[in-house]
């Protein structure tokens, strides 16, 4: 008799779970509130422990050949000059891999692909607002950072919480860059990336009051916070127009208990949402759900597998959680420059996490 689960969520999360689990003969069915898969988004930078991840879903290989390697990498300060580099041959060393720039959309669709080849069911415009698994032997809540499910399984102490921090971001066309940098400046940080089909990745953040948007206006508070700033900044802001501006403000997941109630198991945002300063929100998620269906499979139980999931996650991702929100306060210094400048050198002397 096939075991059946539930997946509340369509993202990368529920993707990769589908995916994993459909692999291993579950009957999955995935419930996805958007009617229709996403076709717009900025780059995620997949790290190779998650391109190794989706090597267990059959799937890293189209990432690797979708996305952009990443094959250098620098910390500047607003007036070009340099405050680090990262090694991203010792990452390649240590790892055998590089990390690969993708934008969602395309990262999403080799998901859906691998989901449907396992065997599962994806159900869209299906909103789904409690935690009932339908009668499903296994409910992944991967519904993400603002997930209804989590609040109903552990309380409104568990509600996603602003950082402090907003964002913007956005691609420009015809603008190839053959780095990452990131530009760190009194308060407030700048990065570019590379992106598949020569177009080039941003985006920029700051402390700010939630919700404080400026519609029809972004572009022009872009300009007047980082308009003396130099190559790779200036380049961009010449080239962004208002309507290819996202902005949002930056949700991050109280710590949780467990990622783990009855026959409920979170993944992803729903379990861990992090500050972006990392990159490595996608990573996780994915990490997550090879990780859940390994633990699942070895284990005589369901009820110890889930167990054996939570241990194995919910320590490194807290761990992440806390570094992320470390890496975002640094950007946020407005007093010290030359000492936080120091101390990001010194982060970079061991080289970027594998």
């Amino acid at each position: 008799m096939h075991r059946q689960a539930m997946i509340i969520g369509g993202g990368v999360a529920g993707l990769a779970a589908a995916a994993a689990l459909g692999r291993d003969g579950w009957q999955v069915t995935v419930r996805e509130r958007d009617g229709a898969p996403a076709t717009a988004g900025t780059a995620l930078g997949i790290w190779p422990a998650a391109l190794h991840a989706l090597d267990a879903l059959g799937a890293g290989d189209e990432v690797r050949r979708a996305g952009v390697p990443q094959l250098a990498g620098r910390f500047l300060r607003p007036d070009g000059s340099r405050i680090a580099e990262i090694d991203v041959g010792r990452l390649h060393r240590r790892t055998g891999d590089h990390v690969h720039l993708l934008s969602r959309p395309p990262l999403l669709a080799i998901l859906q692909e691998a989901a449907i080849a396992a065997g599962a069911r994806i159900q869209r415009g299906d909103p789904v607002d409690g935690p009932e698994a339908g009668g499903a032997d296994l409910l992944v809540v991967a519904d993400g950072v603002f997930s209804r499910t989590r609040e109903r399984l552990f309380g409104p102490a568990y509600r996603a919480r602003y950082s402090g921090g907003t964002a913007w971001r956005g691609v420009v066309p015809d603008m190839p860059v053959d780095a990452f940098a990131e530009v760190w400046g009194r308060g407030v940080k700048f990065g570019v990336t590379p992106q598949e089909g020569g177009r080039t990745n941003w985006f920029a953040t700051t402390a700010a009051p939630e919700g404080s948007f400026h519609p029809g206006a972004e572009v022009a508070v872009l300009r007047r916070t980082f308009g003396t700033w130099a190559a790779p900044v200036a380049p961009v802001l010449d080239a962004i127009e208002e309507s290819g501006v996202l902005r949002h403000d930056v949700y991050v997941t109280p710590p949780l208990p467990s990622y783990v109630s009855g026959a409920a198991v979170l993944i992803g945002d729903a379990a861990h949402a992090m500050s972006p300063d990392l990159g490595r929100g996608a990573c996780e998620a994915i990490i997550d759900a090879v990780t859940l269906a390994r633990c699942l499979r070895g284990a005589s139980a369901q009820a110890e597998g889930l167990q054996g999931y939570d241990r194995s996650r919910r320590r490194v991702t807290r761990r992440l959680s806390r570094v992320a929100a470390a890496a975002a306060g640094m950007t946020r210094v407005r007093r010290g420059l030359p000492f936080r400048d120091g101390l990001l050198r010194v982060g970079m002397l061991a080289g970027p996490p594998a």
